[in-house]
């Protein structure tokens, strides 16, 4: 027993104990207090022997870390160190928070398709920040992902053995129709005597690892893992990781409908630990046992020739990794990622994006929204987008997160609020120009909401003489076409003209246009809506 918890029982005896006494003395003095009215009665009752029960409850202290903040007590997402709690993990119910509560969203097309994909590995900070609150937080500025339509797989990153994407995030993800996957990590000297503890000998350690691996993602509904190992491997672990990767994939794929394992590109068959920023026949054994391949981010063009033709007809499963903060000799970073991206795309490779989170870390927060728009409208061209195809379809456009909180257009609450399970599904953040001069961006505004934190915004300039302009946001399968008219400019008084369109029901997908006149030379001043559905999401 922790010394904290001897101190803990013995305060508690304590109290149990002076509680006990004063409940003796408060028997012995009513004994002789007089009360009114009953007169003779009082000295039989006197002789009467009094039995009180009582209960004592203890509450751990402190508490379970795992499973609760200890400054604040609120439930968090956790992670798992090493391989002995690996192993001792098993289903309970005081986990019941952290199982994701929305189902993977379908989606159009399929991640089966063959055309490249788009996976982001989110790597901020160490992970498990604000995000890790399962009730979310009171934060101002926070960082927030909500380009979903550009991407398929999303990746929780972090340094811990077993890193178990904080429950916010799969909800995000799977509402808007993206896969979650975990990390499984071992680094340098102690990840190497990991390996060795459950690689290099028989196949029922290996096996145990993998089982455990599958039945944590099955039972937090996530989608399956990055198997990250930076260590040199033994001879004998070395032979053991295709078997032990094979093994983890295929009960991936029997625990999770959809589920996926993706290789990092670190050690080679031999058990050498040396990226290679490529795929060849010294790391193709792995990629051969799983369903993707992650390559280290210090590739030339002539690194991605080689991993095309060596991944022939799956090359569209390998994710050629981008480090957007531009850590060693790469090609390319920041706001000028687009130009690795471009090289990428020229193969039919799919990218692995790592650290976008560079625009929140290095530009601040203060201008957070707009930077990140711009960062995710530079690669657009490059990224193959999806729909969500699920009904029904209802979405308030919340980012999950605020300046206020809205419901049914009245505001509730004054204060900063983060929490990425109120996340719905999300637009396209982009802008539009046309030859006429006429141009459309829709963005997130946190001025006024109809719930949650924020609305879409669309704004734009409307060629001077033209009558018939349309904002025309497409529904998803199933449903009508519906659009609304252009708003007035905005006066001098006021700089956004607000059409709420309150009371109507307007499906949004993430492609919006606006049609308009091509042969106007004129433009009138800038004009904005906001739509604010009245939609049950709330």
């Amino acid at each position: 027993m922790e010394e904290g918890e001897q101190d803990g029982g013995r305060r508690g005896a304590k109290r149990a104990e002076e509680e006990s006494d004063g409940d003796r003395e408060e028997q012995r003095s009513a004994k002789g207090r007089f009360r009114p009215g009953l007169g003779l009665q009082l000295d039989m009752e006197s002789q009467r022997t009094s039995v009180l029960h009582r209960v004592v409850n203890f509450a751990p202290d402190p508490l379970p870390a795992r499973q609760y903040d200890r400054e604040t007590t609120e439930p968090i997402s956790f992670y798992l160190l090493g391989l002995e709690e690996l192993l001792a993990w098993k289903p309970t119910s005081d986990d019941a928070f952290n199982v994701s509560t929305e189902l993977l969203a379908k989606r159009q097309p399929s991640l089966n398709s063959r055309r490249p994909r788009t996976l982001v590995c989110h790597d901020m900070k160490g992970g498990y920040l604000e995000d890790r609150f399962i009730q979310g937080a009171l934060v101002r500025n926070p960082y927030v992902f909500y380009h979903w339509r550009y991407i398929d797989i999303f990746v929780y990153f972090s340094h811990h053995t077993v890193t178990i994407p904080p429950v916010v995030w799969t909800n995000a993800a799977h509402r808007n129709g993206v896969l979650m996957l975990g990390t499984f990590i071992t680094e340098w000297t102690d990840g190497a005597k990991m390996c060795e503890s459950f690689l290099a000998g028989e196949e029922e350690a290996y096996r145990a690892v993998a089982e455990q691996l599958a039945a944590i993602a099955q039972f937090y509904c996530f989608d399956g893992w990055l198997v990250n190992i930076e260590n040199s491997l033994s001879v004998s672990a070395a032979h053991n990781m295709p078997h032990f990767l094979r093994y983890l994939t295929a009960q991936v794929h029997r625990a999770v409908p959809g589920g996926q394992v993706v290789w990092y590109d670190s050690v080679l068959q031999s058990g050498e630990l040396r990226w290679q920023n490529e795929l060849n026949e010294k790391n193709r054994v792995y990629f051969d046992a799983c369903d993707g391949f992650f390559t280290n981010y210090n590739w030339k063009e002539e690194h991605l020739l080689r991993t095309r033709e060596t991944a022939d007809d799956r090359r569209t499963d390998i994710y050629v990794g981008v480090d957007v903060f531009g850590r060693g000799e790469v090609v390319s970073s920041g706001f000028d990622t687009n130009k690795s991206l471009r090289m990428i795309r020229k193969q039919g490779l799919s990218v692995a994006i790592f650290a976008p989170g560079w625009v929140y870390e290095h530009l601040g927060p203060t201008d957070f929204l707009n930077n990140e728009d711009k960062f995710w409208a530079l690669l657009s061209e490059l990224l193959p987008t999806h729909s969500v195809g699920s009904l029904p379809f209802c979405t308030s456009f919340s980012l999950g997160m605020g300046k206020r909180h809205f419901s049914n257009g009245q505001e509730r609450r004054t204060e900063p609020w983060y929490n990425l399970s109120a996340q719905e599904i999300q637009p396209m953040y982009a802008e539009r120009r046309m030859l006429s001069g006429g141009w459309l961006r829709t963005r997130s505004c946190l001025q006024d909401a109809w719930c949650g934190g924020n609305s879409l915004l669309l704004e734009g300039v409307i060629p001077l003489n033209a009558n018939h302009v349309t904002v025309r946001c497409r529904p998803p399968l199933d449903c009508s076409w519906s659009s609304f008219i252009n708003p007035r400019p905005p006066s001098k008084h006021s700089p956004l003209h607000r059409n709420s369109l309150l009371g109507s029901r307007v499906p949004v997908s993430p492609a919006v246009s606006l049609l308009c006149q091509q042969d106007q030379d004129h433009i009138s001043p800038p004009c904005s809506v906001h739509l604010l559905p009245t939609l049950p999401s709330c």
